[in-house]
């Protein structure tokens, strides 16, 4: 039997400290107060319909510590909803019209105040890693006034790491762009005062490959780059268009949250970063080329050093993060080439907007490295394979040159602002 509480005798459930900041999603300017409040099983497994319903997914969690895990329908196949059935969520589409459940098979007791990410999938599959308001929100001190800018896939760590900022911090504001609206982001931003925005380097390369004039017109004091490797000439490409704000790269995961917050404008951290023991802050170290992190912003299960399959260079008393340790090396005639190194040297071509390198079988070598360029426009003309070719080989050793070079005609992007790379 269920007994009814009256709501006056309840204590009314605490709002979050931003739930004035101003929102706008879809051209219209809300509130995190303003939102609709969706009544939501528990625990739940959400996909959000749309930017809004995404929000106000994650303003519900805030208020009442529903179990939750959000996502896009585009992230879930059929095989990963199934899991989630048998690990005993409610799946279900949210919408104007509330949420349209598929009940497990077997109930089980929610967790108060557990929210679970999916992560990108780089290694496979995604996989769901546990965490809550607490661990996500690594921004506690307090923030100059801000109009941030998000650009990313709901319910993912990017996504959670700017939500949690608007919603834990007053006078930090929300300018959602949803998919379609990502190539014509800089409009909206300009309209709307935006002067912080985070993405990925590829989302700031394809924005700077679009419409670099229309990306200047925005006024931007901070600028963030995550989720992928940083190199140097996108840092200074950015700094070019925007002299007086702030260029910051930031290392996160969904396993070990955010651990690297870089300001300096130069890629990579400082090599004296490693193995530094400060109370409250994440240990960063090195083994066999893999970066290792012990983080207070871990997530469920993961506390200590977790190895986190990226595969880093010291260079120039740099740490560099050049890319996954499954992908970014490349075995040449037993030489070992990094796949971030040479894409790094390619981006710094000045006509060259983005790049990737891989590795490709070859007769006596057993692999050679190829590469894939998008160009930027320019007046002078464009070089051609051979022009890059003797670029990289001007900077890098004989057998890490590209063989082959292929030129696409837009910088490919997927839902979470990535890029193969």
């Amino acid at each position: 039997m269920t007994v009814a509480t009256s709501r006056h005798d309840a204590p009314a459930p605490a709002e979050p400290a931003g739930v004035d900041n101003r929102l706008v999603v879809g051209g219209t300017a809300l509130t995190w107060r303003s939102l609709p409040t969706p009544s939501l099983p528990d625990p739940a497994a959400v996909l959000a319909r749309s930017a809004v319903h995404a929000l106000s997914a994650a303003r519900q969690h805030a208020v009442h510590g529903t179990e939750l895990l959000l996502s896009t329908a585009s992230r879930v196949d059929a095989a990963l909803r199934t899991e989630l059935l048998e690990a005993g969520f409610t799946v279900g589409v949210l919408d104007d019209d509330g949420v349209h459940p598929s009940p497990p098979a077997r109930p089980r007791t929610a967790e108060p105040g557990r929210l679970w990410l999916l992560t990108s999938g780089s290694t496979g599959r995604p996989k769901r890693v546990g965490h809550t308001l607490d661990t996500l929100t690594t921004v506690r001190v307090d923030q100059p006034g801000r109009t941030w800018l998000c650009p990313y896939a709901p319910g993912t760590y990017a996504w959670w790491q700017v939500v949690t900022l608007s919603l834990t911090q007053p006078g930090q504001h929300l300018v959602v762009v949803e998919p379609d609206e990502l190539d014509d982001w800089p409009g909206v931003a300009a309209a709307h005062g935006v002067d912080a925005a985070s993405g990925t380097p590829t989302f700031w390369r394809r924005t700077l490959y679009r419409d670099a004039e229309a990306l200047a017109r925005v006024p931007l004091r901070q600028i963030t780059l995550g989720g992928e490797p940083v190199d140097q000439a996108i840092l200074d490409q950015l700094r070019e268009v925007f002299p007086a704000a702030r260029v910051s790269w930031i290392y996160a995961s969904s396993e070990v949250g955010a651990s690297i917050v870089v300001h300096d404008g130069r890629a990579g951290f400082p090599v004296d970063w490693l193995d530094r023991d400060t109370p409250g802050r994440p240990t960063l170290s090195v083994d066999d080329d893999e970066l290792v992190v012990t983080s207070p912003y871990h997530g469920a299960g993961l506390a200590g050093p977790v190895r986190t399959g990226d595969r880093v260079q010291v260079l120039d008393g740099r740490v560099l993060i050049t890319g996954r340790l499954d992908s970014d090396e490349i075995n040449v005639g037993g030489s070992k080439v990094s796949a971030g190194v040479v894409r790094g040297v390619l981006a710094g071509h000045p006509a060259v907007a983005w790049a990737r390198v891989t590795g490709r079988r070859a007769p006596v070598l057993g692999r050679m490295v190829v590469a894939e360029v998008v160009l930027a426009p320019a007046d002078s003309g464009v070089p051609d394979e051979a022009a890059l070719v003797r670029w990289c080989a001007d900077r890098l050793p004989e057998h890490a040159v590209p063989r082959r070079i292929r030129v696409l005609t837009d910088i490919p992007v997927k839902e979470t602002l990535k890029s193969d790379v």
